[in-house]
């Protein structure tokens, strides 16, 4: 067994390293930003490296860095954890010749797999089925226009280095796509510094289902099952489950053979997860599920697979990285149960999913649940890094029992003063589709009406914060006489502050909720939201559906990627007007209306706080 591993990596899955790491009586190091020196990782290891400045290309990127600080602190290993640089083969190569041991793929591995099209044309040589595209070299916007044409729209744009939902566009229709491409290619190139595509066709009815696969320097390859990772928004995924829901015995076979097949093909080694498409039009099956790529490190999701089986797949990879061979033969693996994971992100659903930075004031989890955090309470959200707080995961016996654990995980989490998406993810866990397993990748497009409502308190909400701020005595019309009637029960009615508007409320038995007095006041907690809430003010103002007033602002922290127009062009509403980039997203700001561009104050490639005035939209005389 390894005696000593470094971490090159942050936040949840360094912690999480360090945790079967130091179960194996492993030392631990690890190296961070400045940014991160405070963060419950570099707390956790038993030595740490500053190894950078806030961004990432100035820190986790910086192999040599990494490599010195490896050297300096003895470390045997590495482990790059997932993103970054854990599917860098450069990297993976600089490690083992600096004479250390990467608890990763083979670099070779890496290579075959890492770009999409060479991958697919290996595995349609190895055998394995692919979804239909063009993976040709020609990439002038005109071949690759034609060839879409060719497949039929929708069709996926994707970047051929691509990963994590980034450098990846749907067309619907042959006008867009030449600017979806033009998008697309340029945040691959920022993301990977590849700006090369493939074009897949569009499944209409798709799930998104992968295996996970482990190799040893003997010769094993077994599978330990599939997930379902069809929840998605943006391309991300945001629930994810094991077992897939609706696959037959038949099916998981071949589909799981596919995959260790796709392993074999390279010469796998560790720890690797082959993704499909299903198009689950008629129900999952053999003939209708596609290889898609292969990610050739750890994923976020695998927890729900170590749920399942019982296993603890960071201790298989660093026993396969000491040279042992796999813990488990296929035959000795099994399915048990059913598990979810969600992910708890720093993002406001209301405002379009826009990343929400700051302060954590207030972060607590329900008691009987899996957290894989990064973060504790008391730390800080910045801006420079994938803006995940959390993964919340259950396990229990049904699939529907997960489902009701997971929506009560989601809804008694507590998060403040930063906005995050838990009342999105208990809405999904108890939407009546997701329950009854209807659910292909479009579920969060076609029901977010339902998942992300506008922020209204609902009655119990408000109840709960008069009775929070009212007397006991409030509550006993004997006592309190407050709206006292002879002939009929009180009328006990209060005035409230809750998330900024004046309520009127007629009070009734206050509801169980949490309620936490913290620096900026008191604030409410209730099915994954929070709710700030006070006696009234003369001051307050009922906040409305107001037009906008054309006042362009960023709504977070960022770089201004592209600015579409120029001072005194008339623009219509929902027109583009620019491109803001932050926390690795690229989000499109437009007109509110009608109108001529009265003003503009964003520069391309500029750096914006929250807030800025970027452009002023006047409305036609």
């Amino acid at each position: 067994m390894l005696s000593s591993l470094l971490i090159a990596n942050r936040g949840e899955i360094a912690r999480r390293i360090i945790r079967t790491a130091r179960a194996l009586g492993i030392r631990t190091i690890a190296v961070h930003s400045d940014v991160d020196a405070a963060m419950p990782f570099v707390r956790e290891a038993d030595e740490a490296v500053c190894i950078g400045t806030a961004l990432a290309r100035d820190s986790y990127l910086r192999q040599d860095r990494i490599l010195e600080a490896a050297i300096a602190t003895g470390a045997e290993a590495i482990h790059p954890g997932y993103g970054f640089l854990s599917e860098n083969a450069e990297f993976a190569e600089a490690v083992q010749a600096a004479g250390l041991v990467w608890v990763g793929a083979p670099p070779a591995s890496i290579r075959a797999m890492g770009l999409k099209d060479a991958a697919k044309e290996r595995m349609i040589a190895a055998g394995v089925p692919v979804t239909p595209g063009y993976l040709g070299a020609d990439q002038s916007p005109a071949r690759l226009q034609s060839e879409a044409d060719a497949i039929g729209y929708p069709v996926l744009i994707k970047a051929v280095a691509g990963g994590g939902g980034k450098g990846m566009r749907k067309v619907d229709e042959a006008h867009a796509f030449a600017e979806s491409l033009e998008s697309c290619r340029r945040e691959a190139a920022s993301s990977f510094g590849d700006d090369r595509v493939l074009i897949e066709k569009y499944i209409l009815s798709p799930r998104h289902i992968e295996v996970q696969i482990f190799g040893d320097t003997h010769g094993n390859a077994v599978h330990l099952f599939e997930r379902d990772c069809s929840l998605q928004r943006r391309h991300q995924k945001v629930i994810e489950e094991a077992p897939a829901p609706g696959m037959d015995v038949a099916t998981r076979e071949a589909i799981c053979a596919a995959a260790v097949k796709a392993a074999k093909a390279v010469d796998y080694i560790g720890a690797g997860t082959i993704e499909f498409i299903a198009d689950a039009s008629e129900g999952l099956r053999a003939d209708r599920i596609w290889f898609m790529e292969m990610n050739t490190r750890l994923q976020v999701e695998h927890p729900v697979t170590e749920a399942i089986t019982g296993q603890d797949l960071v201790e298989w990879q660093l026993r396969v990285a000491s040279g042992e061979p796999l813990p488990k033969r296929q035959d000795e693996l099994s399915i048990t149960g059913w598990a979810m994971e969600a992910r708890l992100y720093a993002e406001n659903p209301v405002s379009g999913f826009l990343p929400s930075t700051g302060p954590l004031e207030r972060l607590r989890f329900p008691p009987g649940v899996r957290i894989d955090s990064g973060v504790d309470e008391g730390g800080e959200v910045t801006p420079f890094y994938d803006p995940m707080i959390a993964k919340l995961i259950v396990h229990a016996p049904t699939r529907a029992a997960a489902a009701g654990k997971l929506g009560d995980a989601a809804g008694g989490t507590e998060v403040w003063p930063v906005k995050t998406n838990a009342a999105f993810l208990a809405r999904a866990a108890r939407h009546p589709d997701f329950v009854a397993a209807r659910i292909d990748t479009g579920f969060i497009e076609r029901h977010i009406d339902a998942l992300a409502p506008p922020p209204e308190p609902s009655a119990s909400v408000l109840t709960s914060a008069v009775g929070a701020i009212l007397p006991p005595a409030s509550h006993d019309p004997w006592t309190g006489l407050t709206g006292f009637r002879a002939n009929a029960a009180p009328d006990l009615r209060a005035e409230v502050t809750v998330g900024g508007q004046v309520h009127l409320v007629t009070l009734a038995t206050p509801v169980p909720t949490s309620i936490a007095a913290l620096d900026g006041g008191s604030v409410l907690f209730a099915d994954g939201e929070a709710w700030p809430f006070s006696r009234p003010r003369a001051d307050d103002i009922v906040r409305g559906d107001a037009l906008s007033d054309g006042m362009i602002v960023a709504p977070m922290p960022g770089r201004i990627i592209s600015v579409a127009v120029s001072p005194g062009d008339p623009v219509t509403k929902g027109q583009r007007l620019l491109v803001l980039e932050a926390m690795k997203m690229e989000q499109g700001l437009v007109a509110p209306f009608d109108g001529i561009v009265a003003e503009i104050r964003a520069v391309d490639s500029a750096q914006v706080s929250e807030g800025a005035l970027l452009v002023r939209i006047e409305k036609d005389a």
